[in-house]
């Protein structure tokens, strides 16, 4: 951004044109339009047929998929700036037909090629060729270059292998035997991910759809005033609710910035927040939602498949610490307010909650429905299907939130438009996991870090945190898991940590990359609408999500963070004193309590609180002794001020 960039408030779509590619897309009339409708239909209708009647085998029900993918993305973004947004391109209609030949190719020719599996001929290498060079085009133009980069990093890597020195060397991959490991088989681009893609992801996108076209996020919205908009601070405790609440259904921190900062950034720059600080409260929030059950920006379905374990399992291990995540940006947003006099909006300018729950609370219903049915052991895949129904059945119990059957047709239109940014990063991650396999790099990696912290587990944790802080940067969210896990989480399994907490780590700091400045999107869209400077706002956003930086660490030193082997004493023990302790360093963070915080002061809050997150009859006493004596220590300075 320039600096005259820097004070200029962007609305939100041009917030999600210039920070989010998924966004970017090509709006039709006429002739297009309709085209374009009707085939999002048929991808909608087949992915809905599917669930309901059984999914194809592995191979034809991903490369179906990824056919309708494709001819979408390649009519709906253009591939220069340059082109017209309002018709399609001669060149986008070729990619679009050249594109979906090539995976259609294995659809056609399914039979023969499970005949000579490992005997491909020429065509079926040339046909690879084209398909994975569209995969590369297509992230291109819908989720950026820094997934095309990780991507062609890896590529290389296959190639170059022979000549690198090291614990990194590898016998080297040739052009043809790669192509043929990615594209016709279920290891490389019609991997795990696709499969995860075309199956519960597409459903749960489309279940947001709905949930959208019935009004759910305004009620989110609405709700979250009621419920806190007349408190200190109240316009940020209102974004910081709202957007915990969109997490659910949202899987795009920048999309759910733009989506309710748009709102509550002007909300609270009125109240009397700092531009920047407005912009990295939303931010915050906004990322937050990534990490909170149950959806997690649909890596919640991935993380089940990749680890072994039960859906509902990843959800549990997921709830401790993504409310630890949010009581910190509340704490942070509570003392900021408090240390600034800044008071909430007030009643009589609030929406009433028993009058708005009367109206409207309906709505929420299908949410509470889906988590019911996936606790009771449903698989994720009903669960969508049913959850999707009775969003419809819910909007039609009120007049005023009832779906038209023309909504409902568009609800169809925007979850196959919605899943095309998920889908493509899918694909693209297939690559990459495709040439772990086939190369090794995955435990190569792992074993560097491990020689580079010396064996000792919190340096190795130190470098894992780095490696995915960087591998995470301007990555959207599932794909973002799958390159954190397949690189970075292998260190500490092999260190003996509990899979699922090495990747619930690595998760973590994949996804607060997004507030995490130089590449810190989330926090640049925030910054963006709030006419604040970027590389201030991402800084702010960054302390305000501390417990994102500090929860991970806990519970892979104490799993039972995560409900792994532990009993309901020792989860409600560890809870309770790890959310005193988020208290303690949102405190230590802010610099203020009852009035401002000198430096020891802050010092001793911050240790006494990383004690009592850290679960142990040790720790929790010395850290309830450092956070008393400070409390008393500046509570007598109030008085004498």
């Amino acid at each position: 951004m320039t600096a005259k960039e820097v004070n200029q408030k962007l609305s939100a779509d041009e917030v999600l044109q210039r920070y989010d590619k998924e966004s970017n897309k090509r709006e039709f009339t006429g002739l297009w339009k309709h085209i374009i409708d009707a085939i999002c239909i048929l991808f909608a209708v087949f992915q809905l047929y599917t669930a309901m009647f059984g999914v194809l085998d592995a191979h034809l029900q991903r490369a179906i998929h990824l056919a309708f993918g494709f001819v979408l993305i390649f009519l709906l973004f253009p591939g220069r700036k340059r082109w017209s947004k309002s018709s399609v391109h001669p060149v986008d209609i070729a990619y679009a037909v050249v594109s979906a030949a090539s995976v259609l190719y294995i659809v056609v020719n399914y039979k023969e090629l499970v005949l000579r599996a490992g005997m491909n001929t020429q065509t079926d290498f040339i046909v690879g060729l084209i398909g994975t060079l569209m995969v590369f085009e297509a992230a291109r133009r819908v989720v950026g270059w820094p997934m095309i980069t990780v991507a062609l990093t890896f590529m290389i890597y296959a190639f170059v292998g022979p000549y690198i020195p090291g614990i990194m060397a590898h016998r080297g991959v040739g052009l043809q035997e790669m192509i043929e490991h990615l594209f016709f088989t279920t290891e490389g681009i019609f991997g795990t991910p696709m499969g995860v893609s075309s199956t519960f992801i597409y459903l749960f996108i489309l279940f947001g759809a709905y949930l959208e076209t019935t009004g759910l996020g305004k009620f989110f919205i609405d709700l979250a005033n009621a419920v806190a908009g007349w408190a200190a601070g109240g316009p940020a405790k209102v974004a910081v609710l709202s957007s915990g609440l969109m997490g659910t259904v949202s899987g795009s921190s920048v999309g759910n910035v733009a989506g309710t900062g748009a709102f509550t950034i002007p909300m609270m720059k009125k109240l009397g927040y700092r531009p920047e600080f407005a912009g990295a409260v939303e931010a915050s929030a906004s990322t937050g939602g990534q990490l909170m059950p149950p959806v997690m920006g649909a890596a919640a379905f991935l993380m089940a498949e990749f680890v072994g374990v039960p859906y509902f399992d990843v959800v549990k291990a997921a709830v401790i610490p993504a409310l630890l995540y949010y009581i910190g940006v509340w704490l942070g947003v509570h003392y900021e307010a408090k240390k600034n006099g800044l008071k909430g909006t007030p009643r009589e300018d609030l929406p009433k909650f028993k009058t708005l729950f009367v109206e409207k609370g309906h709505l929420a219903l299908p949410l509470i429905v889906i988590v019911y049915l996936l606790v009771s052991g449903f698989t994720p895949m009903r669960a969508a299907l049913a959850a999707i129904l009775l969003s419809i059945v819910c909007a039609s119990l009120r007049a005023s939130t009832r779906i038209t059957f023309r909504q409902g047709i568009q609800g169809l239109i925007d979850g196959s438009k919605g899943v095309l940014g998920v889908l493509i990063a899918c694909a693209t991650a297939g690559i990459i996991i495709g040439v772990v396999t086939k190369t090794g790099v995955g435990l190569k990696v792992a074993t560097a870090l491990l020689d580079l912290s010396g064996g000792q587990l919190l340096p190795a944790m130190f470098f894992t945190m780095i490696t995915s802080l960087i591998l995470g940067m301007g990555v959207p969210t599932t794909a973002n898991y799958v390159i954190t896990s397949t690189i970075a989480a292998p260190a500490l399994v092999q260190m003996g940590i509990p899979v699922l907490a090495a990747h619930m780590f690595a998760f973590y700091f994949g996804i607060v990359a997004d507030v995490t400045p130089p590449v810190a999107l989330a926090a640049y869209a925030g910054a963006g609408i709030a006419g604040a400077n970027p590389m201030r706002t991402g800084v702010i956003a960054a302390k305000l999500s501390i417990a994102a930086f500090i929860v991970p660490y806990i519970f892979v030193l104490a799993p039972e963070l995560l409900m792994i082997n532990a009993s309901v004493l020792t989860i409600t023990l560890s809870t309770i004193t790890a959310v005193i302790g988020m208290w303690a360093v949102s405190v230590s963070m802010i610099g203020f309590c009852n009035s401002l915080l000198n430096r020891v002061q802050r010092i001793i809050f911050f240790i006494g609180g990383i004690c009592l997150i850290i679960p142990g009859s040790f720790t929790d006493i010395g850290g309830v002794a450092m956070i008393v004596v400070a409390y008393i220590w500046q509570k007598k300075q109030a008085k004498k001020a």
